[in-house]
C-alpha cells in the first residue's frame, strides 16, 4: 500500500501565522482558508477589516485549486482567454475559479490548498503562497 503526506493541525497552525503575517506586514485585510486534499476546510481565518463576501471566496478559492491540484489562477487565465465553456463544469470546480488558491504540495503530493481572499488576486496569491513557504 502506498502512503502519502498530509496535512497535521501544527501544519495549518504554520500556514495560517505566515499568511497572516504576510498579510499583516502589507496592511492586506484578508480572509484565510486551507483545506486538505479532499477540499475540506481545515482552517478559516477573517482578519479585521476584511469583508464579509471574503469568507465564501477564500475557502473556495481554496477548494478549487486543492480539487484541481494546481493554482485557481489557472482557471482564471483560461476562462479569460476564451475558454468560457469551462463556466459549465459542475461545481464545486466552478466555484473559486480567480487567483488566490494555491496547493500544497509536498514530496509531489497535493495535500491541501490555501486559499486567500480580500485584495487584488496577485495580493491573495502571495499571501497563500507565504503560508504554504513556512512548511519548508
Amino acid at each position: 500500500m502506498q502512503t502519502k503526506p498530509y496535512l497535521s493541525l501544527a501544519d495549518v497552525k504554520k500556514i495560517a501565522a505566515a499568511a497572516e503575517a504576510e498579510a499583516v506586514a502589507n496592511n492586506w485585510p484578508v480572509v484565510i482558508a486551507i483545506v486538505d486534499d479532499g477540499g475540506h476546510l481545515l482552517w478559516l481565518q477573517r482578519q479585521d477589516g476584511a469583508n464579509a463576501l471574503s469568507s465564501h471566496i477564500a475557502p473556495a478559492k481554496a477548494r478549487v485549486s486543492a480539487l484541481g491540484r494546481r493554482e485557481s489562477k489557472i482557471y482564471e487565465d483560461m476562462i479569460n482567454n476564451g475558454r468560457v465553456s469551462f463556466l459549465s463544469a459542475p461545481a464545486p470546480q466552478t466555484d473559486g475559479m480567480l487567483e488566490g488558491g494555491v496547493p500544497i504540495i509536498v514530496d509531489g503530493h497535493v495535500i491541501g490548498a490555501v486559499g486567500v481572499s480580500g485584495v487584488k488576486s496577485a495580493e491573495d496569491a502571495q499571501v497563500a503562497k507565504a503560508g504554504i513557504a513556512a512548511l519548508n
